[in-house]
């Protein structure tokens, strides 16, 4: 399946971040990389040597031979590499300006310059990777928690696409017989067995229905979990930010209304990035417009939120203009603050999920983990198979739907012909997940233009 234009050049690209490095590196990737290579390479013919082999050379512009800087070559040559083609990879000093004109070079001699994801799309359609595979390669670079890679590497290992192949294969088998039993119509033969197909197809939908349920977690694992701090002013709502940050980022402050507009820090809770969101204090009656504005904001985050900590000062436990709150008590967790003020015999008198003392720190561990357990809900086994995709989500939604459509046309009797058209679109689901079907140019241009230009 090659849905690339010019799929047979060659193409180069800075395959290391921006910025200044002790080592930088330029791929390039195509039938005529080696040639290319050669051609601003002075050292041994890299035509003439074997595959994974490293060499020491010289960078020289082709235009008029100055020396660009001492390099090493890794030489990988098709099809065993990771984009199924010959890739050259020159490693040199990290200057950008110097890696620049190796690029350069590399360009005036014949390559140009590849697009974002270009490298992964060529390793997709060249059978080095599916796509879910593929869109695991996106998720590791992007990730920056210990979950999120190791979900990622789980997917990018084919843990995903052998659930899928798994799936694939039973219900192509049946799909097979009852193929079958169309060309032998004429003589009302049977070949798919209806009872033994009615199991799989349900055993087939608890698995899907298991992958549909893990998207709430995948979901969490990838974006993480946005946190929004409520409260009246004064509350403790930057006291409590910046206890669970273990810093002083937000100001503190004995007067109310300090915080004016929202403040955002990330926090990992066991692997899981929660983005916590330190809005300004909500009071019934403010003259202030630039505090009005601070609160209607506080609402507009509130109501976007993953998670809520609706914190209450247990001194002045006064609730009021914060009704609004309610329809959201299912992801609020309400804490009382300030325990440290109050005795021990009204601290045990206190109703509530949790009690915490921000500003002397008691409490805080015991938060993150109701903050965990409310979010997550479970222990994270990424060597299980977590959906995280959104693509990969809706295709298996509508892969349940076609199974549902396939049980009730046989409770309704339906013939071979008519079951076979709902088979078909199932197959055509799981194929869009992984690739094994052809897949739209927008839907590929959006996939790897995810991607950064070297990968």
């Amino acid at each position: 399946m090659n849905v690339l234009s010019g799929f047979d050049d060659t193409i180069a690209a800075i395959a290391t971040p921006p910025g200044i490095g002790a080592i930088g590196v330029i791929r390039l990737s195509g039938k005529t990389a080696i040639p290319v290579a050669d051609a601003i390479f002075k050292g041994k013919k890299l035509e003439a040597q074997p595959t994974h082999t490293v060499h020491f050379g010289h960078i020289i512009a082709p235009e008029d031979g100055s020396l660009v800087d001492e390099v090493v070559v890794t030489l990988f040559k098709g099809p065993k590499s990771y984009t199924g083609e010959d890739v050259v990879e020159i490693s040199g000093h990290g200057s950008p300006y110097i890696l620049q004109k190796i690029l350069e070079a590399a360009i005036s001699a014949g390559a140009r310059l590849a697009k974002a994801g270009e490298y992964t799309q060529r390793a997709f359609l060249n059978g080095k990777l599916d796509l879910t595979q593929a869109e695991a390669v996106a998720d590791l670079i992007a990730a920056d928690s210990q979950a999120q890679q190791q979900a990622a590497l789980q997917q990018l290992r084919g843990g995903f696409s052998g659930d899928l192949e798994k799936l694939r294969e039973q219900l192509i088998n049946f799909a097979a017989l009852i193929e079958l039993e169309l060309d032998f119509s004429d003589e009302d033969v049977e070949f798919a067995d209806r009872e033994q197909f009615r199991i799989l197809i349900s055993n087939l939908r608890s698995q899907i229905s298991n992958l549909l349920q893990s998207f709430r977690l995948g979901n969490v694992i990838k974006n993480g979990v946005s946190v929004a701090i409520i409260g009246k002013p004064n509350a403790g709502k930057s006291t409590l930010l910046n206890a669970l940050l273990n810093e002083e980022r937000a100001i503190v402050s004995a007067i109310a209304g300090t915080t004016r507009d929202t403040i955002e820090e990330t926090l990992n809770i066991q692997g899981v990035l929660f983005r916590l969101i330190d809005t300004a204090g909500i009071r019934e009656h403010t003259t202030d417009q630039i505090e009005s504005i601070g609160i209607e904001r506080s609402r507009r985050n509130a109501e976007k939120a993953s998670l809520i900590l609706h914190l209450v000062d247990v001194t002045d436990p006064d609730t009021s203009g914060i009704e609004w709150l309610k329809p959201f008590a299912g992801k609020t967790i309400e804490v009382l603050n300030k325990t440290d003020q109050v005795s021990g015999s009204q601290r045990s008198n206190l109703q509530s999920a949790i009690s915490i003392s921000a500003k002397k720190n008691t409490g805080i561990e015991a938060l993150k983990q109701l903050m965990y357990e409310r979010a997550v809900g479970e222990t994270i086994h990424t060597e299980n198979t977590i959906v995280t995709n959104a693509r990969h989500f809706d295709a298996l939604s509508r892969m349940m739907e076609s199974l549902e459509a396939i049980e009730a046309g046989m409770r309704a009797g339906l013939t071979g012909d008519l079951l076979s058209i709902d088979i078909r679109r199932t197959l055509h689901y799981l194929g869009e997940i992984t690739g094994q079907v052809e897949v739209d140019r927008d839907i590929l241009g959006t996939i790897f233009g995810k991607f950064c230009i070297g990968k």
